[in-house]
């Protein structure tokens, strides 16, 4: 398994074109592990700029990276080319994985700020204030799941991690229209389940 510190300025060659999806098909039936390689040099500085960019520090970045790339060679054989796209799919597990780390941070936080709450309550309506953005925000958050994969991808890249439209169509090796079309169709999608659970 390469271990090696990720460097962002990842050697910049021609571009070919790579197909993605035969590299970790060979991952997943031969276990090949020049494919891994070239999936590891190209993939795990993005993820890290990427997790950079999201508010992770340097050392967190770094193991999402790595983390990430231990989960393609270990679950290569569930990739499915006909559901998404390689660098979709790729980018989906450092996504999840940043998400858990968030989540872990967020626990930590809580705990901390627990042992050290004044005795006196917090007043009520900010409790309800509170609430309300949690219940909105799981709304949200389940409606997007609702989305389809390339949608829901598209989504997340461009409200939840603000990245623009270009580095997106580059990250997900798809056309700027597509991006855009994506959105738009989401959005649709995502306002007319809001609208029907209001």
């Amino acid at each position: 398994m390469v271990a090696a510190r990720l460097s962002i300025g990842a050697s910049k060659g021609p571009k070919a074109t790579v197909n993605w999806a035969d590299l970790i098909g060979r991952v997943a039936s031969d276990s090949d592990r020049e494919a891994f390689k070239r999936l590891f040099e190209h993939f795990a500085p993005r993820i890290k700029g990427l997790m950079l960019k999201a508010g992770c520090s340097a050392d967190e970045a770094e193991e999402i990276a790595q983390n990430t790339m231990i989960a393609i060679w270990r679950k290569a054989h569930q990739f499915d080319p006909a559901t998404a796209g390689a660098p979709a799919w790729i980018f989906t597990i450092a996504r999840n994985l940043r998400i858990d780390l968030f989540r872990r941070r967020a626990r930590a936080d809580r705990l901390q700020t627990c042992s050290e709450l004044p005795d006196e309550p917090d007043q009520a309506e900010t409790a309800d204030i509170l609430m309300s953005r949690v219940q909105d925000a799981a709304r949200i958050a389940a409606a997007i799941e609702q989305l389809s994969a390339e949608q829901s991808m598209v989504v997340r890249l461009s409200f939840i991690e603000e990245r623009p439209h270009p580095e997106i169509a580059t990250t997900l090796g798809i056309p700027l229209g597509t991006v855009k079309s994506r959105i738009r169709l989401a959005m649709n999608r995502l306002r007319d389940i809001l609208d029907e659970e209001a």
